[in-house]
């Protein structure tokens, strides 16, 4: 009862219960303090209309950009050095990733929802947060941007960037290919669980006087994610960021295990919406009317 009034006090009780399935049915239903959102319908043609639709696809364009443009030039900066303790090594790569995904979620997450990634949107997409349409064209331009990104890099500084493998993924000496698959996997896991348990709508309800605590737990997440698989894989969980710097770095064993970066990120985001979607959240993905 405490916490019912702690919710009411907050304001978080404005948010009415639209059906009594999942956990919601395990309350009684209409004292709910949140609404689950409508599932997107698989398609939506009239998106194609509209200009929020564009905006959006623009945004994850820019986001994606400037993603691969820091993160990279970062990475260079640590390859470039003779001595790991004149740079910010490891960690500070790892904290370019995590942060600028804290940063970039925050500016688009009310544009586009701030995917910056074609797991996250693949995985959302199955859990029914967006549609097929949408999908589609998110992941088009975040891999353009990803591409543009590392592009611009490399016209920064072309002798650097090709001379340090470009910043590509690739799966490091002493690791077999399933080794990478599997980091790939669970690495996604950790971050497109993260993107729902960050975004549920019985959580925003509830802490929507904090709008800042979404993006905050993503971008940790990306950072704690590349400080355990760097050394495995250099990380991806994103495959618009290793497209991105394969197609510009563009040498042979930067393309012999680009795979993995399409099949790991995209089984592990599938995993993460079925957790959360069917034994977190109990929704399933076809909603009873």
């Amino acid at each position: 009862m405490e916490g019912k009034e702690e919710d009411v006090r907050l304001g978080a009780n404005k948010f009415s219960e639209r059906q009594p399935i999942g956990t919601a049915a395990q309350g009684g239903g209409d004292d709910k303090d949140y609404k689950e959102p409508p599932p997107a319908p698989l398609f939506e043609p009239g998106e194609l209309k509209s200009w929020s639709f564009y905006r959006a696809g623009i945004a994850e364009f820019v986001a994606t950009f400037l993603f691969l443009y820091i993160t990279i030039l970062t990475v260079m900066g640590v390859s470039k050095s003779n001595s790991k303790c004149a740079t910010v090594g490891i960690q500070g790569i790892a904290w370019s990733f995590g942060g600028m995904i804290f940063a970039l979620v925050y500016c688009t997450a009310g544009i586009s929802g701030g995917h910056i990634n074609p797991a996250v949107t693949f995985g959302l997409f199955l859990a029914r947060k967006l549609s097929l349409t949408r999908a589609v064209f998110y992941i088009v331009m975040q891999c353009l941007g990803a591409i543009c990104g590392a592009g611009v890099v490399k016209g920064f500084q072309q002798g650097l960037y090709m001379g340090n493998g470009g910043g590509a993924n690739v799966v490091a000496p002493g690791y077999t290919k399933g080794s990478g698959l599997g980091a790939e996997i669970i690495g996604t896991f950790v971050l497109v669980y993260t993107v729902f348990s960050a975004t549920d709508a019985k959580r925003n309800a509830r802490d929507s006087h904090v709008p800042i605590l979404a993006p905050l737990p993503i971008g940790f997440a990306v950072f704690l994610v590349h400080l355990a698989t760097i050394p495995i894989t250099g990380t991806g969980i994103n495959p618009a960021r290793s497209l991105g710097a394969a197609i510009i770095y563009n040498r042979e064993h930067a393309w012999s295990h680009h795979w993995i970066f399409w099949v790991g990120p995209f089984i592990g985001a599938a995993l993460a919406a079925i957790y959360h979607q069917v034994i977190i959240r109990a929704i399933p993905f076809k909603r009873r009317s």
